[in-house]
């Protein structure tokens, strides 16, 4: 996508939430996740599935990106939530996965996406 971190080692606030922000503005669907973390993997999944995959969901491993850590500090700054996976549908901050299932099973988060 067009996201530009010219400055890697740059971690200030500011420049966490612009990525963010360019991120969820820019993508229907947006999870901030960690390659290792059981949660992420079932969002992840959910999102492979064929009626979400054709949205074009875009995943950032926090634990293998160098501002990784600094991003998840805004996160918890933006949306109050400590833990990964921070999932964002239409520029809106949904929850962790608990939420994420919640609302694919009552199809809210479908009607979010404007699936149904």
């Amino acid at each position: 996508m067009g996201s530009s971190q010219s400055s890697a080692t740059s971690s200030s606030s500011a420049n966490m939430k612009d990525f963010i922000n360019g991120q969820i503005s820019a993508n229907k669907i947006v999870v901030f996740s960690k390659s290792y973390c059981p949660y992420c993997t079932k969002t992840k999944q959910l999102f492979a599935q064929p009626e979400y995959k054709a949205l074009n969901p875009v995943v950032h491993e926090l634990d293998k990106m160098g501002d990784g850590p600094a991003i998840q500090a805004e996160l918890l700054a933006m949306s109050g939530q400590r833990t990964v996976p921070s999932v964002w549908i239409g520029g809106t901050f949904l929850g962790g996965n608990s939420e994420t299932q919640a609302a694919h099973k009552d199809g809210s988060l479908q009607s979010k996406l404007g699936l149904n």
